[in-house]
């Protein structure tokens, strides 16, 4: 195991990643923004340095600061956590060019995998389930893409190769509008991610959102952790993410795990990743695989009693998958609602002051934040302040933890989403896990109405 551990990112899941260091005995290094001085991840690192400005683009995503504060720090390792560089090929490769050991898979892996098209036809050949489409990039040829949509189906879905967050995607229920429909999401896509290149998917009316979190060791060694339900969407955005997932059988869940578990040993994974899917009537059908931590592997933690990011940092210094599948048990069922620093009817991002911030308590109640009171939000980054997850022995036990730690939650200063989730633990639907990706979205609308 190394010695220092330099976490390239901020807010919860920095302070995630200085906790599972320290537990591992492993100092820590935090940098940060001057937005971001007063953080509680950089107050309790080992040490500290001021890679930039605010803005992302001269801090957080500055690979050359980063790798300069690794090296005045003399760092052995850098986590990315999620979001800003932790799926940037170039910044990996820069990492170990560098000298340093990146926390997550190869270079290589990352590319492939952030490349729809790619992923699609890799998760194909290790017998993955993919949902029925144009089997990689398609060209300029009319014809040939009206006889593929009508070969997949109505309504198909155009995806951008190099999207993700639920941009550069448009549905199209008829061949009407299928050629216009193509052109202008290649043209979203260039802007957007400098990759004009997409692909046509047949679109599911009304498909479950559920992933398999796996981890390996990239020596033949590779386990699945069960599913997560992440089907409470706004805006292809995840609200709030369970585990298990409502309906899915001990026989299945072994089944698809098992297919993830594989095709991490056949392209050689290593580390923590997500193999994210559209689930309907029954069948799996793979749209992305994460080769990250996620926001949501709480739940996955809370319910297997294994500590994702730690294993993350043992993989990544060289060390063997300490678990094997038979290790892996199910216990109980956990929830993880998100907390935004926005308001929950607008959606409008509220930073500021936190006046005063009380954290809900109880057998099986986690609350992964980085906030405390007097803290001010800066209006510079992303709106999630916080995770609210609650573990009980059921899924009815869960539901009414959250409903209750909802309730005790008090933040008080800026407004927040706490509201909304307070809704959507009431929401019918959800209680009975019958939700589909587009159910919360429908929700919105007609609370909009009323």
């Amino acid at each position: 195991m190394y010695g220092k551990l330099l976490i390239a990112n901020r807010g919860e899941i920095a302070l995630r990643i200085l906790r599972a260091a320290k537990e591992l005995d492993i100092k820590t290094v935090a940098v940060y923004s001057e937005a971001d001085k007063t953080l509680k991840h950089v107050l309790l690192a080992d040490e500290s340095v001021c890679i930039g400005p605010p803005a992302s683009s001269s801090s957080y995503l500055n690979v050359p600061a980063i790798i300069a504060a690794a090296e005045v720090t003399s760092s052995d390792a850098i986590h990315p956590g999620y979001g800003f560089l932790s799926e940037n090929a170039r910044f990996i490769d820069q990492v170990e060019k560098s000298g340093f050991i990146f926390v997550g898979p190869k270079a290589r892996t990352v590319e492939i995998m952030g490349d729809k098209v790619a992923a699609i036809a890799a998760m194909k050949k290790s017998g993955v389930p993919t949902v029925p489409g144009s089997d990689g990039a398609i060209g300029d040829d009319v014809k040939e893409n009206l006889r593929i949509a009508q070969e997949i189906g109505y309504p198909v879905i155009i995806k951008a190769s190099g999207g993700g967050g639920g941009r550069g995607m448009r549905v199209v229920h008829s061949e009407n509008t299928l050629i216009e429909s193509i052109a202008l999401t290649r043209a979203e896509a260039k802007a957007a991610f400098d990759n004009d290149e997409v692909y046509i998917e047949k679109f599911l009316q009304k498909p479950r959102h559920i992933e398999i979190q796996v981890l390996a060791d990239g020596k033949g060694n590779a386990v699945h952790l069960a599913e997560r339900d992440c089907s409470m969407q706004r805006r292809h955005q995840k609200v709030v993410e369970e585990a298990p997932a409502p309906g899915i059988s001990e026989e299945i869940r072994q089944k698809i795990g098992k297919v993830c578990a594989d095709a991490c040993v056949h392209i050689g994974y290593r580390g923590a990743g997500t193999f994210e899917f559209l689930y309907e009537d029954n069948h799996f059908y793979f749209i992305e695989m994460n080769t990250r931590v996620q926001v949501e592997h709480p739940v996955t933690e809370m319910i297997t009693g294994i500590d994702i990011v730690k294993e993350q940092i043992r993989i990544s210094a060289g060390e063997t998958l300490s678990i094997k599948q038979s290790d892996v048990k199910v216990n109980g069922h956990a929830i993880e609602c998100r907390i935004n620093a926005e308001d929950s009817v607008t959606f409008m991002p509220s930073p500021g002051k936190i006046n005063y911030f009380h954290v809900a308590g109880g057998a099986g109640v986690r609350m992964d934040t980085h906030i405390y009171s007097g803290y001010n939000v800066p209006p510079y980054y992303d709106s999630m302040i916080g995770k609210l997850i609650c573990h009980g022995e059921t899924r009815d036990v869960a539901v009414k933890k959250m409903q209750q730690a909802l309730r005790e939650t008090v933040l008080d200063g800026i407004k927040n989403n706490i509201p909304l989730q307070m809704r959507n633990m009431q929401d019918e639907a959800f209680i009975k896990g019958e939700v589909s990706i587009h159910h919360l979205e429908k929700r919105l609308e007609n609370e909009s109405k009323k």
